[in-house]
């Protein structure tokens, strides 16, 4: 920890890594201290000093990848992702690729936000997580993507009904119809769906569509006949439904 010397007193973060050239391996256990004592930014701007004093050495690879995992570990999102797209810039091969891409999707992952507000990071979020399941299906990494992007499309999918709540509220039944018709086109598989299709219900009558009201009750019985949206559905189509889901 020599390399933390002459700057007086304690540590403040990653100003402290401005000094004099070390050799590559005492600088990059420095770093790799500077972790394991929860100091992330600290660590980061020393892997970064890694790459920058000893750019051509095996540690410097390492180290990139290392400095995008302290942003992550600091919730720099935004600095973990611009080092992780340049290691994979550099080196697009490497056998820490999969990591990387995954810690990319991570860094959005962790930003999404509720269904009130915004969701392009949750796209982001999305794309990156199908990335990882599209180049490396059976790494490590594969599985945990593939449990998140159904996370993440039933968020989207929650957003999509918050929507289509908000406008049937307010009487916009034919804008209501489109979104909670993009649930069941876009996130059929998620937990939205029977609600979606009971809104269709809804919104259907409102817009004077007796016979389409009928068939997404009947779609909704057939698919979800024990949930309450179905039992809901049935007293909105009136006396016929009996006959009509049977059918």
């Amino acid at each position: 920890m020599a390399l933390l010397s002459g700057c007086g007193g304690k540590s403040h973060g990653p100003k402290d890594t401005a000094y004099v050239a070390h050799d590559v391996e005492s600088l990059y256990l420095a770093a790799k201290a500077k972790l394991d004592e929860h100091d992330p930014k600290t660590a980061a701007a020393l892997f970064d000093e890694v790459e920058r004093q000893h750019p051509y050495s095996p540690w410097a690879r390492r180290a990139q990848v290392m400095s995008a995992f302290s942003y992550y570990a600091a919730r720099d999102y935004s600095k973990s992702i611009q080092a992780s797209q340049r290691f994979l810039s550099i080196h697009p091969g490497n056998k820490d690729a999969a990591y990387v891409y995954y810690l990319i999707a991570q860094c959005y992952y962790e930003q999404i936000s509720d269904v009130t507000r915004d969701q392009k990071l949750t796209q982001q979020a999305l794309s990156a997580l199908n990335d990882v399941v599209r180049r490396y299906p059976d790494s490590p990494y594969g599985e945990p993507a593939r449990l998140q992007i159904d996370l993440v499309t039933d968020h989207l999918g929650g957003k999509e009904m918050e929507i289509g709540r908000f406008y049937e509220r307010s009487g916009r039944w034919l804008a209501a119809d489109l979104r909670f018709r993009n649930v069941i086109a876009k996130y059929q598989t998620t937990s939205h769906t029977p609600e979606a299709l009971f809104r269709l219900v809804e919104t259907s009558l409102a817009l004077g569509l007796p016979d389409e009201a009928q068939k997404y009750a009947a779609v909704l019985g057939s698919n979800y006949p024990g949930s309450e949206w179905y039992a809901r559905a049935y007293k909105l189509v009136g006396k016929d439904a009996p006959q009509i889901i049977r059918g």
